[in-house]
């Protein structure tokens, strides 16, 4: 009987070791082959002398003109307008109240935003203009805004903001941060438009 269980003893240990180099070689991983499976992929999409139109309700609001977009999907998906932007933002009546130039956009797709850089320009029908390094436009709320400096010229108005500034789309409304600079007051107190 000892014999029988020693016997029973040899062939468990063996068929333990062989089965447990079995688990030790299954378990080595190659490293390429865990980094294939593990890294992020990014999709570009490119395209060329884009024409894009942006409508709300039916009404067209905006048409947007870029040399080259790139549609990056990604964990946040982007359209990114790396060389060149140019929109003419409309009135309810179609025709043009303000246009934008910049030298770079991002559009972010689940906020609805636009982040402008480099050399931005907007500039209304009355020859309003403002300026800034860089500018948000936020498409829903009908806003540009920024945190860093920006100058707006107008009629007997040069104004810079050393910390931002929020406007309306049309520049109706221009609030800035910290201003500086001559500005035209009227005799009863009001700026002069």
């Amino acid at each position: 009987m000892n014999k029988i269980i020693s016997i029973i003893r040899k062939y468990f240990y063996t068929a333990a070791f062989i089965t447990g180099c079995c688990f030790v070689y299954g378990c080595e991983n190659d490293p390429k082959k865990v980094y294939d499976m593990t890294r992020r992929i990014t999709e570009v999409e490119e395209a060329k002398n884009i024409e894009g139109y942006l409508s709300q309700e039916g009404m067209m609001k905006a048409k947007l003109t870029a040399p080259v977009m790139l549609r990056v999907l990604a964990d946040s998906t982007y359209v990114e307008f790396p060389k060149t932007l140019h929109v003419d933002f409309y009135n309810d009546s179609t025709k043009i109240e303000t246009w934008l130039d910049c030298k770079y956009g991002k559009y972010h797709e689940l906020s609805d935003k636009v982040y402008l850089r480099d050399s931005v320009v907007v500039i209304n029908m009355k020859g309003d203009t403002l300026r800034a390094p860089e500018l948000w436009w936020d498409q829903k709320a009908k806003l540009f805004y920024t945190d860093s400096v920006a100058e707006y010229h107008g009629i007997g108005k040069h104004i810079f903001g050393g910390k931002g500034l929020v406007a309306t789309q049309d520049m109706s409304e221009v609030t800035f941060r910290m201003p500086t600079g001559p500005v035209q007051i009227a005799k009863d107190g009001t700026l002069q438009k």
